[in-house]
């Protein structure tokens, strides 16, 4: 079978390279293919009588680094099923060491390959910068890396650094998680003559280093006083909380006795949400987060579950649930997506459950609750055809409510009046409105204007005690034509 034998060229100069591929290049008669030509060691060797070809010309004809590759791979492949000899392929540094050419050709099946080492260049980059790998490090590609990958408590080194364009990159991506000013590392041809180590602020990544192969970026371990935007830092502060030397009201919660707390805090958001606050929605959704992080921190300090095991639990169920994103169902409406929702919910029950408005929370409130009840009723067909027949049986129930009224029944007015509210419940889902959203927005223009006639009555020195009906309502038409509470922003308050 053909033959692909990849070498590598080491780190920086000529001196660095092994002796065994020394001899090996010096020996052969045939060109090398290089992945690049833009390496110390290739000028040397040509200098001693070693012909190179490159692949330089396709990152200048490529728009993405995994096209070049792909393409270097391809051809390299077929120029090996053709020659009679193995083929020689050189790569800067170690084959094995983010090498992407190298991992493709692994890949393959077309050609045998095999791997004939070279110097890694992260030796010579540890001592440069006189770190301990043992102390913690992360390698990443900066062509091909995402900023939930990095570990900024450990020492990083970033490599393929080739241009302007992917420091601009990885500056943009670092700049999400730290501060403009922080400081790093440019690290070049290490552990050669021409090693030269500049320090800079990030924000000057892509503006005043020289860019070139030999290029590593190296970031140092990060404070915990940059860390508090993310979620292991605020893990730790919730473990502290309940820690032995933490505070006595975190210690003492229990998953009942926060309870209510935990339905305020989602009632606060929204309340943030309705008003369009950006800044409310991010401290209450911290609120709501928080009480996330505080029950699962409970669940552990009892030793029943993480917050690993919360997040696992509903990544898992959004992946088994969304088979029309994560697999092939096809699902192009709302009404599939909701059909495909319901069937899998039962099978991942492991059984059909008793009825069909099973699962709704007992604490819903009753508007919710109503609203949810009509609306799994309806999927199973139990539905009036046309809401013109729900307007009817609207006024239907408004007249039993009178009747029960004019017999002062206190009883059935009160079970009329929930046959009222829960009709008006099942028309609100005709319109595709939530009857909780709707009251509410009716409550804020309430308070409103109520608090609009306050302002006026104030200002003639009166309260709502002491003036007229008359004169309130005054108050209230006129809050009514300036659309207090409506589409201008409240500035009663």
């Amino acid at each position: 079978m053909k033959q692909i034998e990849v070498i590598g060229l080491g780190a920086g100069d000529l001196e660095q390279l092994p002796l065994g591929i020394y001899r090996k290049l010096i020996q052969t008669k045939q060109t090398i293919y290089a992945r690049t030509y833009h390496h110390p060691v290739i000028q040397a060797l040509e200098e001693e009588g070693i012909f190179f070809t490159s692949f330089d010309q396709l990152y200048e004809e490529e728009a993405q680094f995994d096209t070049v590759y792909e393409r270097i791979t391809r051809e390299l492949t077929e120029t090996a099923k053709t020659s009679d000899e193995p083929l020689i392929y050189a790569v800067p540094g170690h084959p094995m060491l983010a090498e992407k050419t190298v991992q493709l050709l692994l890949e393959q099946e077309e050609v045998d390959v095999s791997i004939a080492g070279g110097q890694s260049y992260l030796d010579d980059v540890f001592t440069a910068m006189q770190i301990d790998p043992i102390e913690g490090f992360q390698f990443v590609d900066g062509t091909d890396f995402r900023r939930n990958q990095l570990q900024l408590r450990q020492h990083i080194f970033v490599c393929q650094v080739y241009d302007a364009f992917i420091a601009s990159d990885v500056k943009l991506t670092l700049l999400e998680d730290l501060p403009p000013d922080y400081t790093i590392y440019i690290v070049d041809a290490a552990g050669s003559s021409a090693e030269k180590i500049t320090k800079i602020p990030l924000e000057a990544l892509d503006h005043t280093m020289e860019i070139s192969n030999l290029t590593t970026l190296y970031i140092p371990p990060v404070p915990e006083g940059y860390l508090h935007h993310t979620f292991p830092f605020l893990r730790e502060v919730m473990a502290v909380l309940r820690g032995p030397d933490g505070c006595p009201w975190d210690k003492k919660q229990t998953h009942e006795s926060l309870r209510y707390h935990t339905i305020e805090e989602v009632y606060e958001l929204i309340e943030a949400i309705d008003e369009e606050d950006d800044d409310h929605i991010i401290e209450e959704l911290g609120d709501l987060l928080m009480h996330v992080l505080l029950h699962s921190q409970i669940g552990e300090d009892n030793g029943y579950f993480t917050i690993d095991d919360v997040i696992q639990t509903i990544s898992d169920k959004m992946i088994y649930r969304h088979p029309h994103v994560f697999q092939t169902t096809a699902a192009d409406t709302e009404e599939a997506v909701l059909e495909n929702w319901e069937e899998l919910k039962k099978q991942e029950k492991g059984k059909d459950r008793e009825s069909v408005l099973d699962g709704i929370p007992s604490y819903l409130p009753a508007l919710t609750k109503a609203y949810k009840l009509t609306s799994k009723a309806g999927r199973v067909g139990f539905e009036w055809k046309h809401v013109g027949e729900v307007w009817d049986k609207l006024k239907e129930e408004i007249d039993e409510v009178m009747e029960a009224i004019e017999e002062k029944d206190a009883a059935d007015v009160e079970e009329e009046l929930g046959d009222v509210l829960f009709v008006l419940a099942n028309i609100s889902r005709y319109y595709k409105v939530h009857p909780e959203v709707a009251l509410e927005r009716a409550n804020r223009k309430f308070s409103s204007r109520f608090r609009y006639i306050e302002k006026k009555l104030l200002e003639n020195n009166q309260t709502p005690q002491n003036a007229s009906l008359q004169e309130m309502d005054n108050y209230w038409d006129e809050a009514k034509k300036s659309k207090i509470g409506e589409d201008q922003e409240d500035e009663i308050r």
